[in-house]
């Protein structure tokens, strides 16, 4: 039996078309709701139903492909995991990310994010490159716990939402970015950690991070950013060690 949508609950939408307006308004609309729908429902059921120019970014609704990160109540969030029973009574304020300009409505430009995962080198460079003949690059279960927490990251961007010192510095690399990078430096069957430790090192890399955490706090997949962080750090103090001995044996 399909339950019936007897509770209202207001949202306030942050709307914004720079075609039209000179600068963010928002917009408040009643929303029926049932226990199980979210906030991405409630914006889709404006869309549907009230306003059509209404602009946002979803696609799986499963916490998955991460498009759909907003400012809900101030706290960076997916809009499809975030339940509108546990906002009530309201008001809900659904706002676009922090940090990030905005193009239309909730939606935002993605650009810089990109740019700072492209960075990185997100891919695997084979240590020991061998054939497809040769079979697969096997791995124990311990060198895949190595790595295999920060493979969950979804580029959902809620991390660079949460981050202070991303706000105040955008060159700052960014939580994100530090995590993609340790999923491979930290990966056995990899050998480009010396193409990416320039990308973190100095003060728009690891060590502008503040260690303030707020980027693990609202991460949906638990990827913990802050302890890809820790490690970032250590292996460019380690490495920097390596280059100065090498640069005093050298004397």
């Amino acid at each position: 039996m399909t339950e019936r949508a007897d509770k209202t609950i207001e949202l306030r939408v942050l709307r914004y078309n720079p075609e039209a307006d000179e600068k963010p308004h928002h917009q408040s609309f009643t929303v029926p709701y049932t226990s199980d729908m979210s906030v991405l429902q409630g914006l889709q059921w404006i869309k549907d139903t009230v306003d059509g120019s209404l602009t946002y970014r979803w696609s799986c609704r499963m916490a998955i492909c991460g498009s759909c990160g907003m400012m809900i109540n101030a706290e960076p969030k997916l809009a499809c995991h975030t339940l509108l029973r546990d906002l009530a009574p309201g008001p809900v304020t659904v706002e676009p990310l922090n940090h990030f300009p905005i193009e239309r409505d909730l939606v935002v430009t993605v650009d810089d994010f990109v740019k700072k995962i492209e960075s990185v080198t997100p891919w695997l460079i084979p240590k020991h490159p061998k054939p497809v003949s040769e079979g697969p690059y096997n791995q124990t279960p311990a060198q895949l716990a190595a790595y295999e927490n920060f493979s969950a990251c979804i580029n959902c961007m809620l991390c660079y939402a949460a981050c202070p010192q991303y706000g105040e510095n955008p060159k700052f690399i960014g939580p994100a970015a530090m995590a993609i990078l340790q999923r491979y430096d930290g990966d056995s069957r990899d050998g480009g950690s010396a193409l990416r430790i320039d990308a973190v090192h100095g003060e728009d890399g690891v060590w502008g991070c503040t260690a303030v955490g707020a980027c693990s706090d609202v991460c949906p997949k638990a990827v913990d950013p802050m302890h890809a962080v820790n490690q970032n750090k250590m292996n460019t103090a380690l490495d920097y060690f390596l280059r100065f001995l090498k640069k005093r044996d050298a004397k």
